[in-house]
């Protein structure tokens, strides 16, 4: 699996897990956790800096085209 797909699985699994916190634990949580993920997905597409693709680099999956 490369790098892309794995942190495009990240971020949805993140929005389903901020969504469930939003309706069952509480709804700010839910929704600065999706407000931290949303700025963080905006700032990789121009910046190509991902925090997750550096791990997940590190844990040995191979590189993709947007994050190499």
């Amino acid at each position: 699996m490369s790098i892309d797909r794995a942190v495009l699985i990240i971020a949805g699994t993140m929005i389903i897990v901020a969504l469930l916190l939003g309706a069952f634990v509480s709804e700010a949580v839910g929704f600065w956790l999706m407000v931290f993920i949303a700025a963080n997905l905006i700032q990789s597409a121009f910046t190509g800096f991902c925090p997750a693709a550096i791990i997940l680099k590190k844990l040995g999956f191979k590189p993709g085209q947007a994050f190499n």
